[in-house]
């Protein structure tokens, strides 16, 4: 049997970033254009819950798969691999994998995922780590996690997010910080993740001999340990929740906790409102939107995610308790 040439196989397009930066705005970007390819697609959240697959948009072309309470690069790693295999074992023409990992994910031991096993390496090939980075709070986040700065280290395309909520001088400053990490990637300024598919699928931009240099060992990379202070809690609540209290709460708790808690995402069954109505904070900025209207058959709920440093959950979810609506 002939091996796939590197024509054929399977590009895998892997998007990093740290919590909060953008990568499921990207993955949502890429989905809803009209790419026509047939393409399976990876979500990985750090917690129990995957809010993400919640709200990626999924078209006709593609096949939603998600991993939950672990990471990519350690805890459920074999499941990407397992995952994979089954892949390329189906009939149908694949034609693309994007992988969306977690923000707290190394990406070193998942791109080596791509290189020890005979079936994965022949049938999928590397075509680049995209990494977003946040342009409010890339300094914040390079000085307090090792995951930020190893994700834009090993970047082959960085895309500078958020640049319309820092000033020109600001900017010049963040490319001149990336470029000290990371001289070589190809690096994009973007709003909303707003990018040419051209720029960022099929590039060939993955090159090994430059990934080793960043990290020699990778390839031997089979665990990343988390830094164990850092922990993602789940509240839940089953009946509505007053979004205007909730706002009182939350916005007061993010501005004392801005240094530790890191994000924040949650879908709410909001008091008032037939949709679901998403809240999402990065550090101390936050955002409120209207999703997609309840299902008749769906019980509806409230799941809201906190990920950050020591964490009180009791704390916590009596904050979100006493917001319930009247």
């Amino acid at each position: 049997m002939n091996k796939p040439s590197i024509s054929t196989k399977i590009p895998v397009t892997v998007i990093t970033g740290f919590l909060g930066s953008g990568k499921t705005t990207l993955l949502n970007h890429v989905l809803s254009q009209q790419h026509g390819r047939k393409v399976a697609v990876i979500v990985n959240e750090f917690g129990e819950i995957n809010i993400d697959g919640q709200l990626v948009v999924k078209g006709d072309n593609e096949e939603l798969i998600e991993f939950n309470n672990g990471c990519l690069c350690c805890t459920v790693r074999g499941d990407l691999v397992e995952t994979i295999n089954k892949l390329l074992e189906r009939d149908d023409a694949l034609e693309a994998i994007l992988i969306e990992t977690t923000g707290l994910a190394d990406p070193a031991p998942v791109a080596s995922t791509f290189f020890v096993g005979d079936g994965i390496r022949e049938g999928t090939r590397l075509d680049a780590f995209v990494t977003v980075v946040d342009a409010v709070n890339i300094e914040k986040n390079l000085e307090q996690s090792h995951e930020a700065q190893e994700q834009l280290a090993f970047a082959d395309i960085i895309l500078v997010n958020k640049s319309d909520l820092v000033s020109e001088e600001a900017m010049t400053h963040i490319g001149q910080l990336i470029r000290r990490l990371n001289p070589l990637a190809r690096m994009h300024i973007t709003t909303q993740c707003l990018i040419g598919l051209e720029e960022i699928l099929n590039t060939n931009a993955f090159q090994l001999q430059a990934k080793l240099q960043v990290d020699p060992t990778f390839l031997e990379d089979l665990t990343h340990e988390h830094d164990a202070a850092v922990t993602s809690i789940v509240l839940r609540e089953s009946k509505p929740v007053d979004m205007n209290r909730f706002m009182a709460w939350i916005t007061p708790f993010l501005v004392e906790q801005g240094d530790t808690v890191f994000r924040t995402k949650g879908v709410f069954n909001a008091k008032g409102f037939n949709q679901r109505v998403v809240f999402q904070s990065v550090r101390m900025l936050t955002t409120m939107t209207r999703f997609t209207d309840w299902e008749s058959d769906i019980k509806r709920g409230t799941e809201y995610v906190v990920i950050g440093r020591n964490l009180d959950r009791n704390a916590l979810q009596a904050g979100l308790s006493a917001c319930i609506a009247h």
